[in-house]
């Protein structure tokens, strides 16, 4: 909204960047951000641009506010109130950002900042028609193949895993990746596929613990009329 001319002006991230000094000639009222952990890095291009545009009011809307660390949580209160929110080395000090999650106090000290800006909603407090949420956790053993690739994985930097010596926390974090990723499907390394020519045989799920399963349990609940959603967080 602005002070003359259009009442409401609706754009896409897209637009605004490349419009933005369009957007940045005029006064605005309000800001109103959808999907608002898009401008977690106050160094991205989007970011930058919406914290030049003027706005006397603005609004934040997102599920995950808080994704990776609180450092991306710093950002979008910077962009709320930058001039309480000044300082992110400050924000770093004053929440312990390595080890916030593992303190009560400090988690409890940061819910207390965070109270007066944060208006939260679950699912259950404005859809009221939902079924109760039912989680049934399958445990998975790996294909020979996981197997194989895992323990050459952990066996190559098993001082580090074992904690023996300085312990590196990102090349902990790598190896603990390279793990996660063995366990989704061994295909995920470059050179564990048979190929070339790749194909799209039953290798694909006898390789992998998971597609095993899924590859039994689709047809099952295909039949009794369910519906399914598939997630992961590989992107290949």
């Amino acid at each position: 909204m602005m002070a003359g001319g259009w009442d409401v002006v609706v754009t896409s991230y897209e637009m605004l960047i490349r419009e933005k000094s369009v957007f940045k000639k005029f006064n605005w009222k309000y800001m109103v951000i959808d999907e608002a952990h898009r401008i977690k890095n106050e160094e991205s291009k989007l970011s930058l641009i919406v914290r030049e545009i003027k706005t006397a009011n603005r609004l934040l809307l997102t599920g995950t506010p808080l994704q990776n660390n609180l450092h991306e949580l710093w950002a979008l209160l910077n962009f709320l109130l930058p001039d309480v929110f000044e300082s992110s080395e400050d924000f770093d000090e004053w929440f312990n950002t390595n080890s916030c999650f593992g303190d009560n106090d400090l988690v409890q000290r940061l819910h207390g900042v965070l109270k007066p800006f944060l208006l939260r909603r679950l699912k259950a407090d404005v859809e009221k028609s939902l079924l109760p949420k039912k989680e049934l956790n399958l445990y998975i053993g790996l294909s020979k193949m996981q197997r194989d690739l895992y323990t050459k994985i952990l066996m190559k930097d098993i001082d580090i895993v074992n904690g023996a010596g300085k312990v590196e926390k990102m090349r902990l974090q790598n190896i603990l990746m390279q793990l996660r990723k063995c366990t989704n499907h061994p295909y995920l390394f470059d050179g564990v596929e048979p190929g070339p020519p790749y194909t799209t045989d039953e290798h694909l799920i006898q390789n992998c613990g998971k597609l095993t399963v899924l590859d039994k349990l689709l047809p099952k609940v295909k039949a009794q009329g369910s519906r399914v959603l598939v997630f992961t967080q590989m992107t290949r």
